[in-house]
């Protein structure tokens, strides 16, 4: 699990591929990785990869077909620039939302505005993801916890600060760059409660709106 606080950047320094996926090796740059031991987690532009060697600044891993497919990594270029994030620990200050490192989809950005010392940057809403993003939201572009300020038909917008600017891979994104979305969890668990997507569809999850809003999950 991860907050979407990026602690570093660093770059991809190899990528070979093979028959069933590829292995990665990543410049960690000013990450610290003394607390990092072989099967941690590190988040890499909001993948979860588990290291498989480690050196003094940099990790390998090994990743599958399937996220190559699913998420930007398959066309990334050595040299190229990734947000990083170790997993978080039960004392780490939760400064972003959930994040789990499994990418549910990849945008491209469509539009960048300068606004005073922001920058909004607006993205391709995927269909299929629509229902789980919502204004002031939670949502993960490149490892980067930040929040939809906005929404049209199919896109969203997201405001950027100076210090993510100058603290992220954001500082790197024109219009046609494409990243890696993850939507919030919370979002996928309250639908599937509601509808009830069971594999026994006979079994009833016994959360209904009137429930959540007598809690005040939802008004």
């Amino acid at each position: 699990m991860f907050t979407g606080i990026i602690e570093a950047v660093g770059r991809l320094r190899a990528i070979n591929s093979s028959a069933g996926g590829a292995r990665v090796t990543i410049d960690t740059a000013s990450l610290d990785l003394s607390d990092v031991k072989l099967g941690d987690s590190i988040a890499t532009n909001g993948i979860c990869l588990t290291v498989v060697t480690l050196g003094h600044d940099s990790f390998s891993a090994d990743v599958s077909s399937e996220t190559l497919a699913r998420t930007g990594l398959g066309h990334y270029q050595i040299g190229d620039s990734v947000n990083l994030e170790k997993a978080m620990l039960p004392s780490t200050r939760f400064g972003g939302h959930m994040v789990s490192g499994h990418v549910d989809a990849v945008s491209a950005i469509t539009r960048i505005e300068h606004q005073g010392n922001s920058i909004d940057y607006w993205l391709n809403m995927p269909t299929e993801l629509a229902p789980y993003i919502a204004e002031k939201g939670s949502i993960t572009i490149d490892g980067t916890s930040l929040t939809v300020n906005s929404l049209s038909a199919d896109q969203f917008r997201l405001t950027i600060v100076p210090h993510t600017t100058e603290q992220t891979i954001i500082k790197n994104y024109q219009v046609g760059t494409k990243v890696n979305l993850e939507v919030d969890l919370i979002a996928r668990y309250i639908e599937r409660l509601l509808t009830k997507q069971s594999p026994d569809a006979s079994v009833e999850s016994g959360v209904t709106q009137a429930l959540l809003a007598r809690n005040g999950f939802i008004k």
